[in-house]
């Protein structure tokens, strides 16, 4: 048995867990980020990077060195509702250091975050560490064990953080509640080669019974295809030839390329929830991101929604952790803050997949969402859903100072 000892122990490699450590560890606090799988490289993660999470880079004095990594620009958002189309947000309004989403995939990053956290000396990451229990000392969580290559691992901390994700291990091994919102729906992801005449915006395309996200990932699409929850099978009954024929249906340009889906192996299902917990922490345990709050890819706003609890995180507890005294009232600050924009960003995902998402699903006669029509009469109302897409709800800022100097 291997045995650590720190201040924080995060479960979780993702998002909301390699930001939270990072930002710990600047401030000077001992932690370690327990990752259970090898690497950073999963198959369609969410790889769209929100103005909100771009501008924390700033304030953390690091992105333009992240912006050279490979990644597109989407200034726009479109979509098209049968044979109507048009612009959904527009980000140029903006009033941040980086007026756009940036798509980029995930694992790079997180391996951006975690180089950035390695600068600092108090900051520790092990890949291929799978949390397995918590460890709980009359009522209060004391610490997690892991599996590891080099045997079972036991870590002792003032405070775990789980940001294990949707399926938190840690939050069913402390007895959290989970409330369910519901999710009508699930989505295919793959991908197909681009081509330079192709269209350039990312955009949604909704059809009676359809819909088919588009992201431009520069060479190639990143596409999503709805589909009512629970009815992969069916779609599988029917054939690989007549989910080509769908695709080609809703995206034509991809005449020359959509036979490249020859195997379902290369189409990967995404099975959505939407839900929160009531309580977000125990003596000794807080959750985040996914953790706390699985989010509807509606938006596309779930990585910028865990960045937000990490920094909100970071900026309440680093002072008691730093004195090791981490109450049970601060962990609830951390909740009643981010409690908020959580409900508001889900009460929305949730309007969307009731009001619209449902209702072509079900194949119902297209009709163009009269918030739609309003964008395309007056432009500059595209601002107010890029705002919301972009900024979010209580957008968070790095509090915290550096204790450390970074090495490298």
């Amino acid at each position: 048995m291997q045995n650590i000892s720190v201040r924080c122990c995060i479960a979780g490699g993702g998002p909301a867990g390699v930001m939270v450590g990072l930002l710990l560890a600047r401030a000077g606090i001992d932690v370690v980020v327990l990752e259970k799988h090898a690497d950073f490289f999963r198959d369609f993660r969410g790889d769209t990077i929100h103005p909100s999470t771009l501008e924390l880079m700033h304030e953390l004095g690091c992105l333009d060195e992240l912006l050279k990594l490979p990644h597109q620009k989407a200034r726009q958002v479109g979509f098209q509702f049968g044979n109507t189309s048009g612009i959904a947000a527009d980000f140029s309004g903006v009033k941040l250091h980086a007026p756009y989403i940036a798509i980029m995939p995930q694992w790079d990053f997180l391996d951006f975050l975690a180089r950035r956290g390695a600068r600092y000396p108090t900051f520790s990451i092990k890949m291929n560490a799978e949390v397995t229990d918590i460890i709980e000392e009359n009522a209060p969580v004391v610490g997690v064990t892991a599996t590891t290559p080099r045997g079972p691992l036991e870590v002792r901390a003032d405070l775990v953080i789980a940001a294990d994700g949707r399926h938190s291990l840690v939050r069913e091994k402390a007895g959290l509640a989970v409330d369910d919102l519901g999710a009508p729906m699930d989505v295919l992801w793959f991908s197909i080669p681009r081509k330079p005449s192709d269209p350039e915006d990312t955009m949604g395309r909704f059809d009676a019974g359809r819909i088919l996200v588009a992201i431009n990932r520069s060479n190639y699409w990143q596409m999503g295809y709805v589909i009512p929850k629970g009815t992969l099978e069916d779609l599988r009954q029917h054939g690989l030839p007549e989910f080509r024929a769908t695709i080609l249906r809703m995206a034509p340009y991809l005449a020359d390329r959509v036979a490249g889906l020859d195997d379902w192996e290369k189409i990967k299902l995404l099975t959505v929830q939407v839900n929160r917990l009531r309580q977000w922490h125990r003596p000794g345990l807080l959750c985040i991101g996914d953790a706390a709050h699985a989010m509807s890819p509606v938006g596309g706003v779930g990585i910028n929604l865990a960045v937000q609890d990490a920094v909100a995180a970071s900026n309440i507890l680093a002072g008691p952790l730093a004195v090791r005294q981490v109450s049970e009232a601060d962990l609830a600050r951390v909740q009643k803050r981010r409690e908020f924009p959580t409900r508001v960003t889900q009460g929305f995902q949730v309007l969307v997949q009731n009001r619209v998402l449902t209702r072509l699903l079900s194949g119902a006669p297209i009709k163009t969402p009269l918030v739609l029509k309003l964008l395309q009469r007056h432009p500059f109302l595209r601002g107010l859903p890029a705002r919301f897409l972009g900024i979010g709800v209580r957008p968070e800022h790095v509090r915290t100072a550096p204790r450390w100097p970074e090495k490298g």
